[in-house]
């Protein structure tokens, strides 16, 4: 059954652009938004993000992509976080 208009939480989850170091990209990667923000700022969604590769991994029998950088879904290039 569908939802009602205006049911769904804004602001629950902010989305993120992956992408991997063979080229690849996942885009509106969901990350809670309660996990976010303070000192670390975006730091966090990568830990949640890896974590979710790895079960997606798993569950598919492939091995993980490794990933280059992430991005909020509409911040400026500059913003990109790159993973050493």
């Amino acid at each position: 059954m569908a939802k009602k208009p205006g049911t769904n939480p804004k602001g629950e989850f902010v989305f993120f652009d992956v992408v991997y170091d063979d080229g690849s990209q996942r885009s509106n990667r969901r990350v809670p938004a309660e996990l976010l923000g303070g000192l670390d700022k975006d730091e966090p969604a990568l830990g949640f993000i890896m974590e979710q590769d790895r079960e997606i991994a798993d569950k598919s029998g492939r091995a993980t992509l490794k990933i280059e950088s992430i991005a909020r879904v509409g911040a400026k290039p500059e913003k990109m976080m790159k993973v050493k």
